[in-house]
Protein backbone atom coordinates (compact mmCIF):
# COMPACT_ATOMS: atom_id res chain seq x y z
CA UNK A 1 0.00 0.00 0.00
CA UNK A 2 1.42 2.85 -1.00
CA UNK A 3 1.97 5.54 1.72
CA UNK A 4 -0.58 8.00 0.09
CA UNK A 5 -3.33 6.06 0.60
CA UNK A 6 -4.39 6.74 4.00
CA UNK A 7 -6.81 4.76 6.27
CA UNK A 8 -7.38 7.74 8.79
CA UNK A 9 -7.63 5.58 12.31
CA UNK A 10 -7.49 8.59 14.40
CA UNK A 11 -10.16 10.58 14.90
CA UNK A 12 -12.91 8.08 16.49
CA UNK A 13 -15.14 8.49 13.40
CA UNK A 14 -17.38 5.46 12.48
CA UNK A 15 -16.86 3.69 9.02
CA UNK A 16 -20.22 3.49 8.10
CA UNK A 17 -22.26 6.13 6.33
CA UNK A 18 -25.18 7.70 7.69
CA UNK A 19 -28.12 5.44 8.04
CA UNK A 20 -29.89 5.11 4.51
CA UNK A 21 -33.60 7.55 5.91
CA UNK A 22 -31.09 9.55 7.27
CA UNK A 23 -28.52 10.59 4.37
CA UNK A 24 -31.72 10.75 1.68
CA UNK A 25 -33.17 13.57 4.03
CA UNK A 26 -29.89 15.13 4.10
CA UNK A 27 -29.67 15.21 0.15
CA UNK A 28 -33.28 16.46 -0.57
CA UNK A 29 -32.53 19.16 2.01
CA UNK A 30 -29.24 20.60 0.12
CA UNK A 31 -32.00 22.41 -1.98
CA UNK A 32 -32.75 24.58 1.53
CA UNK A 33 -29.00 25.76 1.95
CA UNK A 34 -30.04 29.22 1.58
CA UNK A 35 -32.18 29.38 4.55
CA UNK A 36 -31.18 29.85 7.98
CA UNK A 37 -31.70 26.94 10.60
CA UNK A 38 -34.08 27.42 13.42
CA UNK A 39 -32.39 29.13 15.88
CA UNK A 40 -34.48 27.41 18.58
CA UNK A 41 -34.19 23.58 17.14
CA UNK A 42 -37.84 22.94 18.61
CA UNK A 43 -38.05 19.76 16.66
CA UNK A 44 -35.02 18.50 17.69
CA UNK A 45 -35.73 19.55 21.02
CA UNK A 46 -39.01 17.95 21.11
CA UNK A 47 -37.46 14.72 19.77
CA UNK A 48 -35.03 14.47 22.68
CA UNK A 49 -37.34 15.30 25.16
CA UNK A 50 -39.95 12.40 24.26
CA UNK A 51 -36.86 9.66 23.25
CA UNK A 52 -35.19 10.81 27.19
CA UNK A 53 -37.91 11.32 28.75
CA UNK A 54 -36.93 14.56 30.23
CA UNK A 55 -38.55 18.44 29.97
CA UNK A 56 -37.34 20.01 26.87
CA UNK A 57 -36.02 22.75 29.24
CA UNK A 58 -33.29 20.98 30.33
CA UNK A 59 -31.68 20.18 27.06
CA UNK A 60 -29.51 21.93 25.09
CA UNK A 61 -28.29 21.29 21.52
CA UNK A 62 -25.06 22.63 19.95
CA UNK A 63 -22.13 21.86 18.02
CA UNK A 64 -20.64 18.35 19.26
CA UNK A 65 -20.43 17.10 22.45
CA UNK A 66 -17.69 19.21 22.72
CA UNK A 67 -19.07 22.36 22.02
CA UNK A 68 -21.70 21.83 24.85
CA UNK A 69 -18.69 21.48 26.95
CA UNK A 70 -17.49 24.74 26.19
CA UNK A 71 -20.38 26.31 26.88
CA UNK A 72 -21.37 24.68 29.86
CA UNK A 73 -17.66 25.71 31.64
CA UNK A 74 -18.29 29.03 30.09
CA UNK A 75 -21.65 29.28 31.74
CA UNK A 76 -20.62 27.88 35.09
CA UNK A 77 -18.15 30.66 35.55
CA UNK A 78 -20.86 33.67 35.40
CA UNK A 79 -20.94 35.37 38.30
CA UNK A 80 -23.79 34.02 40.49
CA UNK A 81 -24.37 33.89 44.63
CA UNK A 82 -20.61 34.24 44.90
CA UNK A 83 -17.30 34.97 43.77
CA UNK A 84 -16.70 32.80 40.48
CA UNK A 85 -14.72 29.61 41.17
CA UNK A 86 -11.52 29.09 38.71
CA UNK A 87 -10.42 24.89 39.24
CA UNK A 88 -11.77 22.40 37.25
CA UNK A 89 -10.45 19.04 37.76
CA UNK A 90 -10.12 16.29 35.24
CA UNK A 91 -8.28 13.47 34.58
CA UNK A 92 -5.10 13.53 33.34
CA UNK A 93 -4.99 11.43 30.49
CA UNK A 94 -8.26 11.99 28.89
CA UNK A 95 -9.71 13.75 26.21
CA UNK A 96 -7.58 16.01 24.82
CA UNK A 97 -9.33 19.52 24.36
CA UNK A 98 -10.21 19.17 28.04
CA UNK A 99 -7.37 21.67 28.83
CA UNK A 100 -8.20 23.53 25.95
CA UNK A 101 -11.94 24.10 27.10
CA UNK A 102 -11.47 24.71 30.47
CA UNK A 103 -8.82 27.38 29.77
CA UNK A 104 -11.16 29.35 26.95
CA UNK A 105 -13.58 29.49 30.06
CA UNK A 106 -11.10 31.46 31.90
CA UNK A 107 -10.88 28.75 34.27
CA UNK A 108 -7.45 26.44 35.81
CA UNK A 109 -7.30 22.90 34.59
CA UNK A 110 -6.20 20.40 37.74
CA UNK A 111 -5.57 17.07 36.07
CA UNK A 112 -6.05 14.24 38.75
CA UNK A 113 -4.00 10.83 37.81
CA UNK A 114 -5.40 8.00 36.36
CA UNK A 115 -6.19 4.60 38.19
CA UNK A 116 -4.85 2.06 35.62
CA UNK A 117 -6.96 2.90 32.25
CA UNK A 118 -9.38 4.86 34.32
CA UNK A 119 -10.74 7.69 35.96
CA UNK A 120 -9.34 7.52 40.17
CA UNK A 121 -12.63 8.99 41.29
CA UNK A 122 -11.16 8.86 45.21
CA UNK A 123 -8.23 11.43 43.93
CA UNK A 124 -11.10 13.15 42.05
CA UNK A 125 -13.31 14.01 44.79
CA UNK A 126 -10.27 14.54 47.21
CA UNK A 127 -9.12 17.46 44.52
CA UNK A 128 -12.62 19.44 44.87
CA UNK A 129 -11.96 22.20 47.09
CA UNK A 130 -14.06 25.53 47.65
CA UNK A 131 -11.99 27.31 44.73
CA UNK A 132 -13.72 24.19 42.32
CA UNK A 133 -15.99 25.41 39.40
CA UNK A 134 -16.56 21.73 37.88
CA UNK A 135 -15.41 18.18 37.30
CA UNK A 136 -15.26 16.58 34.23
CA UNK A 137 -15.80 12.78 33.35
CA UNK A 138 -15.28 10.77 30.40
CA UNK A 139 -17.34 7.29 30.56
CA UNK A 140 -15.84 5.97 28.06
CA UNK A 141 -12.89 7.39 28.57
CA UNK A 142 -11.00 8.73 25.43
CA UNK A 143 -8.36 7.48 24.84
CA UNK A 144 -8.27 4.86 26.81
CA UNK A 145 -11.92 3.26 26.48
CA UNK A 146 -12.17 2.40 30.41
CA UNK A 147 -15.74 2.85 31.71
CA UNK A 148 -16.67 3.29 35.27
CA UNK A 149 -19.57 1.24 36.92
CA UNK A 150 -22.71 2.73 38.65
CA UNK A 151 -21.41 1.70 42.05
CA UNK A 152 -18.39 3.91 42.19
CA UNK A 153 -20.03 6.90 40.58
CA UNK A 154 -22.54 7.13 42.28
CA UNK A 155 -20.26 6.83 45.41
CA UNK A 156 -18.41 9.73 43.63
CA UNK A 157 -21.74 11.89 42.95
CA UNK A 158 -22.55 11.46 47.05
CA UNK A 159 -19.19 13.20 47.46
CA UNK A 160 -19.31 16.30 45.55
CA UNK A 161 -20.94 18.91 46.75
CA UNK A 162 -24.03 20.58 45.64
CA UNK A 163 -22.40 23.48 44.11
CA UNK A 164 -19.98 22.20 42.53
CA UNK A 165 -21.28 21.09 38.56
CA UNK A 166 -20.08 17.37 37.45
CA UNK A 167 -20.31 17.08 33.74
CA UNK A 168 -19.77 13.43 32.07
CA UNK A 169 -19.29 12.97 28.63
CA UNK A 170 -20.70 10.00 27.22
CA UNK A 171 -19.82 10.71 23.59
CA UNK A 172 -19.16 6.97 23.27
CA UNK A 173 -22.37 5.84 25.35
CA UNK A 174 -23.52 3.72 22.16
CA UNK A 175 -20.56 1.17 22.03
CA UNK A 176 -20.56 0.34 25.83
CA UNK A 177 -21.24 -3.56 26.26
CA UNK A 178 -20.31 -4.43 29.62
CA UNK A 179 -22.78 -4.54 32.23
CA UNK A 180 -23.93 -1.98 35.03
CA UNK A 181 -22.53 0.99 33.15
CA UNK A 182 -25.16 3.45 34.22
CA UNK A 183 -27.17 5.80 32.19
CA UNK A 184 -25.98 9.03 33.84
CA UNK A 185 -29.00 11.04 32.57
CA UNK A 186 -31.66 7.86 33.98
CA UNK A 187 -28.40 7.98 37.39
CA UNK A 188 -28.70 12.26 37.29
CA UNK A 189 -32.72 12.78 37.30
CA UNK A 190 -32.43 13.48 40.59
CA UNK A 191 -29.10 15.22 41.22
CA UNK A 192 -29.19 19.14 40.38
CA UNK A 193 -25.19 19.35 39.84
CA UNK A 194 -24.91 16.50 37.14
CA UNK A 195 -25.05 17.65 33.42
CA UNK A 196 -24.43 14.66 30.49
CA UNK A 197 -22.95 15.47 27.36
CA UNK A 198 -23.59 12.92 24.01
CA UNK A 199 -23.36 13.56 20.26
CA UNK A 200 -24.97 12.47 16.81
CA UNK A 201 -20.79 12.47 15.92
CA UNK A 202 -20.11 9.06 16.44
CA UNK A 203 -22.08 5.88 16.49
CA UNK A 204 -25.12 7.90 14.63
CA UNK A 205 -22.46 8.83 11.59
CA UNK A 206 -22.76 12.47 11.60
CA UNK A 207 -19.70 14.08 12.41
CA UNK A 208 -20.17 16.34 9.23
CA UNK A 209 -22.92 17.83 11.02
CA UNK A 210 -21.94 18.64 14.09
CA UNK A 211 -24.82 18.04 16.24
CA UNK A 212 -24.27 17.39 20.38
CA UNK A 213 -26.90 17.71 23.08
CA UNK A 214 -26.91 17.63 26.82
CA UNK A 215 -28.89 17.20 29.34
CA UNK A 216 -28.78 19.97 32.31
CA UNK A 217 -29.92 21.09 35.74
CA UNK A 218 -32.33 23.90 34.11
CA UNK A 219 -30.46 26.81 35.98
CA UNK A 220 -27.35 25.60 34.11
CA UNK A 221 -29.31 25.60 30.89
CA UNK A 222 -30.73 29.02 30.81
CA UNK A 223 -27.17 30.74 31.09
CA UNK A 224 -26.07 28.02 28.93
CA UNK A 225 -28.40 28.97 26.38
CA UNK A 226 -27.27 32.66 26.53
CA UNK A 227 -23.24 31.57 26.37
CA UNK A 228 -24.02 29.56 23.26
CA UNK A 229 -26.94 31.48 21.52
CA UNK A 230 -25.39 31.84 18.67
CA UNK A 231 -24.28 28.02 18.19
CA UNK A 232 -26.97 26.08 17.14
CA UNK A 233 -26.72 23.02 14.77
CA UNK A 234 -27.41 23.90 11.23
CA UNK A 235 -30.68 22.90 9.10
CA UNK A 236 -29.22 19.63 7.97
CA UNK A 237 -28.22 18.68 11.37
CA UNK A 238 -30.95 19.46 13.01
CA UNK A 239 -32.74 17.06 10.33
CA UNK A 240 -30.77 14.31 10.74
CA UNK A 241 -30.70 14.47 14.35
CA UNK A 242 -34.41 14.31 14.16
CA UNK A 243 -34.74 11.73 11.68
CA UNK A 244 -31.69 9.35 13.62
CA UNK A 245 -33.90 9.25 17.01
CA UNK A 246 -37.17 7.93 14.87
CA UNK A 247 -37.66 4.47 16.26
CA UNK A 248 -37.62 3.05 13.12
CA UNK A 249 -33.86 3.73 12.78
CA UNK A 250 -33.12 1.84 16.29
CA UNK A 251 -32.85 -1.61 14.94
CA UNK A 252 -30.30 -0.42 12.40
CA UNK A 253 -28.28 1.83 14.83
CA UNK A 254 -27.91 -0.93 17.48
CA UNK A 255 -27.00 -3.50 14.44
CA UNK A 256 -24.18 -1.30 13.05
CA UNK A 257 -22.89 -0.80 17.10
CA UNK A 258 -22.38 -4.54 16.78
CA UNK A 259 -20.89 -4.44 13.65
CA UNK A 260 -17.86 -1.65 15.70
CA UNK A 261 -18.01 -3.70 18.90
CA UNK A 262 -17.53 -7.23 17.04
CA UNK A 263 -14.62 -5.37 15.00
CA UNK A 264 -13.19 -3.73 18.49
CA UNK A 265 -12.83 -7.77 19.51
CA UNK A 266 -11.33 -8.62 16.73
CA UNK A 267 -8.83 -5.86 16.45
CA UNK A 268 -7.72 -6.15 20.25
CA UNK A 269 -7.51 -10.00 19.26
CA UNK A 270 -5.21 -9.64 16.40
CA UNK A 271 -2.99 -6.70 18.01
CA UNK A 272 -2.58 -9.21 20.94
CA UNK A 273 -1.61 -12.15 19.16
CA UNK A 274 1.23 -10.14 17.68
CA UNK A 275 2.59 -9.28 21.16
CA UNK A 276 1.41 -5.70 21.77
CA UNK A 277 -0.43 -4.72 24.74
CA UNK A 278 -4.24 -3.60 24.44
CA UNK A 279 -6.60 -2.48 26.56
CA UNK A 280 -9.70 -3.36 27.34
CA UNK A 281 -12.30 -0.81 25.58
CA UNK A 282 -15.97 -0.05 25.69
CA UNK A 283 -15.58 2.64 22.94
CA UNK A 284 -15.35 2.91 19.28
CA UNK A 285 -11.40 2.83 19.59
CA UNK A 286 -8.56 0.64 21.46
CA UNK A 287 -5.98 1.79 23.21
CA UNK A 288 -2.10 0.62 23.43
CA UNK A 289 0.11 1.84 26.39
CA UNK A 290 3.26 1.62 24.84
CA UNK A 291 4.93 3.96 26.80
CA UNK A 292 8.28 5.17 24.93
CA UNK A 293 7.44 3.37 21.97
CA UNK A 294 4.44 5.36 21.12
CA UNK A 295 5.69 7.23 18.69
CA UNK A 296 7.60 4.38 16.83
CA UNK A 297 4.53 2.89 16.22
CA UNK A 298 2.63 6.18 15.25
CA UNK A 299 5.94 6.95 12.70
CA UNK A 300 5.57 2.95 11.92
CA UNK A 301 1.71 3.29 10.85
CA UNK A 302 1.93 6.56 9.14
CA UNK A 303 4.71 5.32 6.96
CA UNK A 304 2.34 2.32 6.21
CA UNK A 305 -0.34 4.67 5.21
CA UNK A 306 -2.42 4.58 8.38
CA UNK A 307 -3.24 7.43 10.09
CA UNK A 308 -3.54 6.71 14.27
CA UNK A 309 -3.71 8.85 17.40
CA UNK A 310 -0.29 8.80 19.17
CA UNK A 311 0.12 10.39 23.06
CA UNK A 312 3.84 10.23 23.40
CA UNK A 313 5.55 8.38 26.09
CA UNK A 314 1.80 7.05 27.14
CA UNK A 315 0.18 5.26 24.30
CA UNK A 316 -1.30 4.96 20.84
CA UNK A 317 -5.55 4.93 20.19
CA UNK A 318 -6.70 2.90 17.15
CA UNK A 319 -10.12 3.92 16.09
CA UNK A 320 -11.97 0.79 14.83
CA UNK A 321 -12.36 0.62 11.32
CA UNK A 322 -13.37 -2.02 8.40
CA UNK A 323 -12.04 -5.77 8.51
CA UNK A 324 -9.52 -4.58 5.57
CA UNK A 325 -8.17 -1.91 7.76
CA UNK A 326 -7.76 -3.96 10.97
CA UNK A 327 -6.11 -6.55 8.22
CA UNK A 328 -3.94 -3.74 7.05
CA UNK A 329 -2.68 -2.13 10.04
CA UNK A 330 -1.80 -5.49 11.89
CA UNK A 331 0.64 -6.98 8.39
CA UNK A 332 2.27 -2.88 8.78
CA UNK A 333 3.03 -3.67 13.02
CA UNK A 334 3.37 -7.37 12.61
CA UNK A 335 6.86 -7.35 14.10
CA UNK A 336 6.62 -4.26 16.10
CA UNK A 337 6.83 -6.30 19.38
CA UNK A 338 10.13 -7.97 18.97
CA UNK A 339 11.72 -5.34 17.67
CA UNK A 340 10.40 -2.30 19.82
CA UNK A 341 9.14 -3.60 23.20
CA UNK A 342 10.95 -4.95 26.14
CA UNK A 343 9.48 -8.27 27.58
CA UNK A 344 7.66 -6.58 30.44
CA UNK A 345 5.32 -4.39 27.98
CA UNK A 346 4.82 -6.69 25.12
CA UNK A 347 1.86 -9.60 26.07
Amino acid sequence: MSPEVLHDLSMNETPQPPLPSVRRLVEQGATGLNRYPDNTAGALLAALAGRLGVPAGRILVGPGSAGLCQHLLQALGRPGDGPPRGEIVHAALSFEAYPLLIANAGARPVPVPMAGYGHDLVAMADAVTANTRAVIICNPNNPTGAVLRRAEIEAFLDRIPPEVTVVVDEAYREFVTAPDVPDLVELARDRGNVCVLRTFSKAYGLATLRVGYAVVPEPVAAVARMVGAVFFPGGLGQAAAVASLDPTADDELRARCAQVTAERARLGHRLRGIGLPVAPSEANFVWLPLGAAAQAFTDRCRSAGILVRGYPDHGVRITVGTAEQTDRLCAAVGDFAVTHLPAAVAR
